[in-house]
């Protein structure tokens, strides 16, 4: 995050394309000259994670710089839907490019893309901050300085700490849904599909419904999504029907999607451009918190099973929505 504040956002982004591009490469490389085994993959991916880490605080923070501010919810909501299309399509893709062309055919055509991403990022044009006419200092004391402004920003640290709540609470869920299809539904790989998709729809359908609308109370419709989401929870937990898990799914999907895209882009408006990148970088924590309410919820599914785990996760998230929703007037009235 500080270095998005530093430097050209456009680079550092270029520059994790191009890692991405070069690991694809190395992986279809060692892929057909035979050599492939676990050590290269594992340092491929230690090093993908790296890359990932600067570009994507680099990479959300730019958005500002191309669009009005009064247009970043629907940029933000568009980011979205495009990335709720790709989950639906891609995986069916790269599968049948696995089956009828080899995995190398695969990670030559990612390679390929990155590199082509490259010369697309390069015709961005930017407004804003000129990071090159910043005086630079010490990271660390960039790092401080970031996170003293989330501190004295009363409504992006609230916005913050709605990500990592949710995170946390809304899921693990996604993680333990084969849990549920073997223990409670006591079915197999197709349904898990059939659950997967009806989420991902409704995600897609709510990004685009978020991309439609205008700044109308967008605080208010962030409480919404988070009540639906702890709601969808404790239906699903509270009725072992695998159909009516799947209608479950819906509003499950527009909460999340509805939910994701309004904290992020309410957190890029009330950041300044100068700061932005380090506030970014602390909301990309969010998904990195994930595990941690995941391994207590496998563990409490272990012990009480997974309806009541997933129930008290569902429980806990209204609770919190709940509190936020009375003690934040000026998130409501956003």
């Amino acid at each position: 995050g500080a270095f998005a504040d530093r430097f050209d956002r456009r680079r550092i982004i270029q520059a994790g394309q191009a890692s991405f591009a070069l690991l694809a490469l190395a992986v279809a490389i060692v892929i057909v000259t035979d050599r492939v085994t676990w050590v290269y993959l594992l340092i491929a991916a230690v090093i993908q994670g790296i890359a990932f880490s600067f570009m994507m605080p680099a990479r959300q923070s730019i958005i500002p710089q191309l669009v009005p501010r009064e247009q970043i919810t629907n940029a933000m909501a568009l980011s979205s839907a495009a990335m709720s299309a790709m989950t639906l399509t891609a995986p069916a893709f790269a599968g049948l490019l696995y089956a009828f062309a080899g995995p190398e055919t695969v990670y030559f055509i990612i390679s390929g893309l990155g590199f082509g991403a490259i010369v697309f990022t390069s015709l961005i044009s930017l407004a804003g901050t000129d990071r090159a006419r910043r005086k630079r200092g010490s990271v660390i004391k960039d790092v401080g300085a970031g996170l003293a402004y989330i501190k004295s920003n009363n409504i992006v640290l609230v916005l913050l700490i709605i990500g990592l709540a949710t995170s946390v609470l809304a899921q693990p869920f996604r993680m333990l849904m084969p849990l549920f299809i073997v223990d409670v539904y006591e079915l197999g790989p197709r349904a898990m599909g059939l659950l997967v998709s009806a989420m991902g729809g409704a995600s897609l359908f709510g990004a685009l419904f978020v991309a439609s609308i205008s700044n109308w109370r967008r605080g208010m419709l962030l409480l919404i999504g988070s009540f639906m989401s702890g709601i969808a929870l404790v239906l699903i937990a509270s009725v072992p029907i695998y159909y009516a898990a799947v209608l479950f799914m819906i509003p499950l999907g527009l909460g999340d999607a509805g939910r994701r895209t309004l904290n992020q882009s309410l957190v890029m408006e009330e950041t300044n451009d100068e700061f932005r990148g380090r506030v970014m970088s602390v909301f990309m924590l969010n998904r990195g918190m994930m595990p941690l309410g995941v391994l207590p919820t496998a563990i409490m599914a272990e012990y009480v099973g997974a309806q009541v785990a997933i129930g008290t996760l569902g429980v806990l998230l209204l609770g919190f929505t709940l509190v936020v929703t009375v003690t934040q007037k000026r998130l409501r009235d956003m």
